[in-house]
């Protein structure tokens, strides 16, 4: 059986960037830029007030001084004039210097009268400006290729004045539930059936992931009927299958898609939940065969899945992250297979994060997978815990699952 880290690390070097397209700013959030964003403009465009006051000379700004106001300077309104020696502009935030100026009396540490303005305070030169290109010069890289956007980046694109972006596409990824018992929800439940699950929420988790999900019809237990669906394929950035990926009399996923022709890279990985994974390619089409439980569909969904969809997305496709938190409960020893254990998260009163596996910790159960905060990571022949030792752990809000 392969380590999950080796596992992981042969589907990341199998898959490659999407290709770019070009997308409207507000369509940008949460994609990956494929060229860096340059800024078509300098910002701030001048010299500009960081208050709301006086714009002066320094050397007329002393305690006590009155000074002549000659105009104002409000944002987007310049002043067309130049400041003189005992001469100064009323001016706003954002305004632009006046020509001859050279600091901000603010407006509180000043007293207007009229035509006039008292210095209540003195004033340093360059007090409270705004140097021309503070935050940003036309022609710099202000956005690099490779990041996923936040709004605070779409912000940004936005006032170095790029309407449009150009980023990877989103990778449109092909769900195929097999098996004769399950049936959409809603739908009749055959005798000894099951509501299918799986490819709702692996849908949920790449669209939250950065992925264009196609639901698939459910294909039986027929090695002709999973194969004609799967001769669709080629549409895909990415086949996912489940159920199927064992060895028993009706698992016909490595069958079925042999016939097709079908290159499988590796099966079987050293982890629980999720043992029965496959990972081969269809033609052009990468495939990742995923277990018909549940919950071993969503954990490899989480070890495996995410990072192949951000790798297709542009990024890495580095592993999940990892935090070092407490067990609040003891742990036994485990086997040759690292595993993933379901549990809750809360917080001791210093403010330490503390993981609670849950009791039962059966690959069926869905309820105690939505339940959970975190997975748990039991590496392979971890010895014994008491409670309170350190563990790692996979905090799923985190990745948005």
């Amino acid at each position: 059986m392969l380590p999950v880290e080796d596992a992981r690390a042969r589907i990341i070097a199998a898959l490659a960037p999407t290709a770019a397209e070009t997308v409207a700013l507000p369509d940008g959030a949460g994609r990956v830029l494929a060229r860096g964003v340059v800024a078509r403009l300098t910002q701030p465009p001048a010299d500009v007030s960081a208050m709301d006051g006086y714009a002066l000379r320094a050397a007329d700004g002393t305690e006590g001084a009155t000074l002549a106001v000659i105009g104002s300077s409000p944002a987007g309104r310049p002043f067309g004039g130049t400041v003189g020696a005992g001469q100064a502009v009323r001016i706003f935030t954002g305004g632009f210097i006046p020509t001859g100026a050279d600091t901000i009396l603010l407006q509180e540490d000043a007293t207007a009268d009229g035509d006039a303005v008292r210095v209540n305070e003195t004033v340093n030169p360059g007090r409270h400006i705004r140097r021309r290109g503070l935050d940003f010069s036309e022609g710099a890289e202000v956005l690099p290729a490779g990041r996923r956007l936040t709004a605070r980046d779409i912000g940004l694109a936005a006032a170095s004045n790029n309407p449009w972006l150009t980023v990877h596409r989103k990778p449109r990824i092909g769900i195929l539930a097999t098996g004769d018992e399950i049936a959409l929800p809603g739908d009749p439940i055959p005798a000894g059936g099951i509501v299918s699950s799986n490819a709702h929420a692996l849908a949920a988790l790449i669209r939250a992931s950065g992925g264009d999900p196609v639901v698939l019809p459910i294909a039986p237990d027929d090695t002709d009927i999973i194969a004609g669906v799967a001769g669709t394929a080629y549409a895909f950035d990415m086949l996912v299958t489940t159920g199927g990926a064992s060895v028993g009399e009706h698992d016909l996923i490595q069958k079925a898609l042999g016939a097709e022709g079908f290159e499988l890279g590796f099966w079987k990985i050293a982890m629980r939940p999720g043992k029965p994974l496959i990972w081969g390619r269809l033609g052009r089409t990468p495939v990742l065969g995923l277990p018909g439980n549940p919950v071993s569909a969503m954990v490899c969904a989480v070890l495996f899945l995410i990072p192949a969809i951000e790798r297709m997305s542009g990024l890495p496709g580095a592993a999940p992250r990892m935090r070092r938190v407490l067990t609040s409960v003891p742990l036994a020893e485990n086997d040759h297979r690292a595993d993933y254990q379901r549990a809750s998260v809360s917080f001791d009163k210093e403010g330490r994060m503390l993981v609670t596996p849950a009791p039962v910790q059966d690959s069926s159960m869905l309820a105690t997978l939505a339940r959970a905060d975190a997975l748990v990571l039991r590496a392979p022949h971890a010895h014994a815990l008491p409670a309170y030792a350190e563990v790692e752990a996979i905090i799923l809000p985190e990745l948005g699952v």
